[in-house]
């Protein structure tokens, strides 16, 4: 008798939950992702999110086409405001933007219409370290050498909430040096033309973005630019020459304020490059968008085109970035009052 109850309760299970599971798993069957992207094309955001649309889909339960749509502006606020305050929460939108942008949320810019804590995480291909450069026909031969420039280089970037903002500023703030910075690019792809036309002299950047893709390739093989300060705790392999900012700190003494801004203002680098989407997106597509990043970041063909393009894969799940997320925006007055000085245009 027991075990005939058993059997009842199974087949009412299976009746009960099927369909469910089967809707679940043809949502996305004929349907289309669109995938936002807060920079030009051409952009390193830009390059890995088609990556990101062409290996996806087939990790995903009915195979759904991706689309990349570009939306730069405002070093990707833009595209966040486009993703957190118009798309529908139904799991066909995501986002590419950079990490950098929560900065313009905490110090209260009026373009901002997201909340960086309230976003729906997906997941990031690693963290990301960031170095400054200068074009190597500039006077300077290291960092310090500006603290003693004539006229200011000049350094380009798209936004205040870009990694080329808010990188020179910090180390304007940190170590007093002369630097003059030129906003207002569309994208990063605009910027390196700037740097070309020698319109603009230095720039901050990843590591990964500027080894990622042209011309940062190019650039480092044929000595167009000089590295003067990367931001990660130890030298990243590929620039064994350049200092961190960290051996410059303890070089030049630096107070405890100014490190423990320089640990905020380079938080974003924890967040790499992100994929999100709108809040309140039903939980099992979260789960299922969740799953097939994690399962095309390990699969062979994702992998053979990150490793040509020299992408460094060390994944961070959703629910990481979801909780640093959470943190990362509620910052006490006194660091908000600092990065403000930072942040000045």
């Amino acid at each position: 008798m027991m075990r005939m109850k058993r059997v009842i309760f199974l087949v009412i299970y299976v009746s009960l939950f099927t369909p469910q599971l089967q809707a679940q798993s043809d949502f996305y069957k004929g349907k289309q992702i669109k995938l936002v992207v807060g920079a030009s094309t051409g952009a390193a955001s830009d390059l890995y999110a088609r990556v990101i649309a062409h290996h996806l889909p087939k990790q995903i339960a009915g195979k759904p086409d991706i689309i990349v749509q570009n939306m730069p502006g405002g070093g990707s606020i833009t595209a966040a405001n486009y993703v957190f305050s118009v798309a529908k929460p139904d799991g066909l939108t995501l986002g590419a933007v950079t990490a950098p942008i929560y900065f313009a949320q905490l110090l209260g810019r009026k373009e901002v219409q997201f909340d960086w804590g309230k976003f729906t995480w997906i997941g990031s291909p690693e963290e990301n370290d960031e170095l400054f450069f200068l074009r190597s026909d500039q006077p300077y031969k290291t960092l310090l050498d500006l603290r003693r420039a004539v006229e200011p280089p000049r350094c380009g970037a798209p936004g205040v909430g870009s990694t080329g903002f808010y990188i020179p500023k910090l180390l304007e703030e940190v170590f007093s040096l002369k630097i003059k910075m030129v906003t207002g690019y569309p994208g990063a792809a605009d910027v390196d033309v700037a740097v070309e036309k020698n319109e603009v002299h230095c720039r901050g950047t990843t590591i990964s973005a500027f080894f990622g893709r042209e011309p940062g390739r190019t650039w480092a093989k044929n000595g167009f630019v000089r590295f003067l300060v990367q931001t990660g705790d130890k030298r990243n392999h590929r620039l064994p020459d350049t200092p961190t900012i960290w051996e410059f700190m303890e070089q030049e003494k630096v107070i405890e304020g100014k490190r423990r801004l320089a640990r905020v203002v380079l938080g974003p680098g924890a967040f790499g490059r992100p994929i999100l989407a709108p809040p309140g997106i039903p939980t099992d597509r979260v789960k299922i968008l969740r799953e097939a990043y994690t399962q095309m970041l390990k699969d062979p063909e994702f992998l053979a085109d990150a490793n040509k393009r020299q992408w460094e894969i060390n994944p961070i799940s959703g629910e990481r970035l979801e909780a640093l997320a959470k943190e990362v925006i509620n910052q006490p007055p006194e660091i908000i009052e600092r990065m403000k000085k930072v942040m000045e245009e």
